[in-house]
Parts: structure tokens; sequence; C-alpha cells
């Protein structure tokens, strides 16, 4: 007699499943309700995987031979997207989880595979000054579809500029601000971009108009600035200040949510975890201690200025980052004192309502310091929550969070300058020009990274060189 398992168990123990297992089992397995079939291996996964068959599953329910149950084709594809692309998907209309899924697996593979010819090179003939700060204002993840890739970037001339990032052209310019620009934020899910300058003027741009959608001013001038979309798909604005306030406004009518002073100095950092449920929050000053605010609190009064937070007693914190695929975990790195040896700190945040009443602590769960003999890391980032990758002079290293080393890549001649990373891949860019593209892989029992790419620009050379 056949076992049948109803939808919910049929769902969990498929979840455990990677692509490539669940795209085999959908070959084999008769299924309950008609669906249209997978894709053959060489039209959809040419440039992912090679399948192998699996011995048919008889505990599915016995009616069909094409594919996947419907509810398992929409439930677990939806978790691959999700899990694959630690994004904000609330409010999207996805027409087929599935084909989302492949296509931007295939365009994964591609990058992995990509050789010179694949690259754009091209400079701004504009006399805008320097640029920086630079964000991606559309176009920046799975969720856009067929969005161009636009950036936004703060010219040194006090101007905001929008860029096709394929086209190499200027698509959009603001007029000259009265004062300069210090702090940048884009919400690519809105195509909106945020400015705040040194006299605490909060800008709103769709950067099309020359005028802004909103603009507020601060009574104190904007040191940092974070925005992002809450459970419920609304947009929200964190503003920290000179004065050590942390301010919440709406999107885009900058309306006043809350005012929370969090230091006595100014916030240097605002920084709101992948689960939007807590935001790290530092000071300028080496001795002033970081905090964790836990996000509601700040978003629905009547918490209002009795905001709830997790204070850490770490000084000379240098660098943070949320795990992205473990949206409680938080990796600090820290000296222990000036000119210190370096130490990275790895904590969990809790949120628990006992009684209706809510509380957070936070936990660290493990350490470790760095030997003597690695130089000190500019810049850091975590993926999974139990590893960490950041730089050493012109080496990247991968390193559990216990201080075990997995991985140490040289690709760069000279001190790497930065480190990007995403749920996918990390960037890094060194002082010689070069640009050195890795990509994460599953391991056994952790991530690992592969080497992709390689590119340099030479002086007085305007081709990439590989």
């Amino acid at each position: 007699m056949e076992m049948q398992l109803p939808e919910v168990p049929m769902v969990h123990i498929f979840s455990f499943l990677d692509a490539a297992s669940l795209l085999r089992a959908g070959q084999v397995s008769k299924v309950s309700a008609p669906v249209s079939p997978l894709p053959a291996p060489s039209a959809a996964l040419s440039e992912v995987t090679t399948l192998r068959p699996l011995p048919l599953l008889p505990w599915l329910p016995q009616h069909h031979t094409n594919g996947l149950p419907s509810f398992l084709n929409l439930t677990l594809f939806r978790k691959l997207c999700q899990r694959r692309w630690r994004i904000s998907w609330g409010g999207l209309q996805v027409p087929s989880w599935k084909q989302l899924f492949l296509t931007h697996s295939r365009r994964e593979r591609c990058m992995m595979r990509a050789r010179r010819q694949d690259f754009a090179y091209k400079e701004s003939t504009d006399s805008l000054g320097l640029l920086k700060p630079v964000a991606y204002f559309s176009g920046s993840d799975p969720s856009m579809g067929d969005q161009k890739p636009i950036v936004c970037a703060v010219s040194s001339k006090c101007m905001l500029c929008a860029w096709d990032v394929q086209e190499g052209l200027m698509i959009w310019c603001s007029p000259a601000q009265p004062s300069g620009i210090k702090c940048l934020a884009t919400l690519p899910e809105r195509s909106l971009a945020f400015t705040g300058d040194a006299l605490g003027t909060i800008k709103v741009w769709n950067c099309q108009d020359e005028d802004p959608l909103a603009t507020l001013t601060l009574p104190s001038s904007c040191t940092s600035m974070e925005v992002f979309l809450t459970d419920d798909d609304s947009p929200v604005l964190m503003i920290g200040d000179s004065e050590g306030d942390i301010h919440t406004l709406t999107v885009p009518e900058l309306q006043s949510v809350s005012c929370v002073n969090a230091f006595e100095c100014p916030v240097f950092c605002l920084y709101c975890s992948p689960n939007k449920k807590w935001i790290f929050a530092s000071g300028t000053h080496e001795f002033i201690l970081p905090k964790v605010f836990f996000t509601d609190s700040l978003l629905r009064p009547p918490f209002g200025t009795n905001a709830l937070f997790v204070t850490f007693l770490m000084t000379f914190c240098t660098q943070v980052s949320w795990a992205l695929k473990r949206a409680n975990r938080l990796t600090v790195m820290l000296r222990k004192e000036f000119f210190g040896r370096v130490e990275f700190s790895t904590l969990d945040m809790t949120a628990e309502s006992p009684g209706g009443s809510t509380t957070v602590s936070g936990r660290e769960i493990a350490s470790f310091i760095l030997e003597d003999n690695i130089d000190a890391p500019q810049c850091m980032g975590a993926c999974d929550g139990t590893t960490v990758v950041f730089d050493s002079g012109p080496y990247l290293l991968l390193v559990t969070i216990d201080g075990y080393l997995l991985q140490k890549f040289h690709h760069h001649q000279n001190v790497i300058c930065s480190l990007w990373m995403d749920p996918v891949h990390v960037l890094t860019t060194s002082m010689d020009n070069y640009l050195h593209l890795y990509m994460w892989e599953e391991g056994a029992f952790h991530p690992r990274l592969q080497s992709c790419c390689h590119l340099e620009q030479r002086k007085d050379d305007m081709r990439l060189n590989w």
C-alpha cells in the first residue's frame, strides 16, 4: 500500500534539496496535479549543472509524470530564490519562481566563466569632479526584472548624478546644492535616492525631475543614513545626526515617526539587519559603546524615546557586518586598544515578548584575535554566519567565526582598499587598479569562495586587461 504525504511535510522534506536535486526529483516523480513540465537539462540547466537520474519516489501521489506538484513548484522555488538572493521580495509579482531562479542561475554561471570582452569600461567626459559615494538606483537585483542598471553618485561639485551603467552615460544630474552632500542612500525597489548635507537638509530624488520630491531640514547636520522596506513593504528612512540623534522618517513625505538620542557624539554608522528587525548604531568616538536597536521600537510609538536597544561593551569598533543569510547574527571587528591586536566578535540578537512586554538581548557566540603576523584588515563581511571574509594587505582571507583559516587568496599586488559582497559575490579592488571577482559556493561544512575573474586597468590604457 502506497503512502501519500500531505502538502506541509512534503514541502518540508523537499526544502532540504538544492536546486539541482530538486530538478532531478522533478524529472522522475509522479505527481498529483497537472503542471508545466520542467525544462530539459539541456535547455534549463546547461549552464548550471549536470543532472543525474534519481530513483522514483514512491511516497509522492501517483497520478502524473510531469515535474513536481504545482504547490511544490511555487513554494520551493520561491524559497530557493529568497535564500539565494537576500533582497526585499515583498509586494513583487513574480509570474514564475522556477523561471526566475533558472534565469538568474544561468546568468551567475556565465559570470563565473566571464572573459575580458564581456566587460565594458567607460570614463566620464563630464567635468563633475570626484564621484563619491556611489549606490545602485535600480536594476541591482533579480527582483528588478529587465530594469536598466542605474547608479547614483555624489559629485564633489555638490551635485547628485545618475548613470546608465551599460551605456556609460550620465542620464540625469541635479542642480548644484547649497552645501556639500555628506550622505547618500538609495531604495532600488522604489527607484528613489536620498541625500543629506552638512546643513541638515534631507532630500528625496527620483533622478528624473530637477526638484526633489520632498525636503526636510533637521536642526543639525546629517552624519549617517539608512533606508529599507519594512515587513509590510513600507519604505522607511533613518538619519543619524551630529547631535547623536536617530530620526525615523516616512518615505517619500519625510514626516517624523520618532527621534531617539543614541549617543553624546555624532552617529557615525546606521546599519540595518537583512530581516529589518535590528539597527546597529555607533558613534564617531572610539570609546563610545555601540548599540543595536530593535527596529519596531523606532517605527511604532508609543515606544518613542523609550526605544529598545542593547549596548555592547566593545570599544574601538572599526567594522561591522550582519550575516546575510542569518539575519540575527552580527560580526564586529574591533581593536583591543589603541594600535592593539584586531579581534572579531560574533553575536546573536534575540527579541522575546513574555507577558506582552518585549525584551531584547545579545549574546556572543564566538570570537578570535588575529595573530601578530597578519596585517590589520580594512574591510570585512559575513555571509552565512559561520565565516568571516576580510583583507590583510594584498591577501583575502576566509576564516570561521572561531578563527580557523579556510582559504587565502593572493590575486592583488598591492593593498586591498575595498571589499563588497552580497549572498552570491565578493568583489575586491586594490590600490594598483586591480579588480577581482569571487563567487560563493556551498561547502561540506562552511561556504567556500571560488575565484572567477580578474581585471586590471593600466595607466593610459582604455582597455581592460585580463
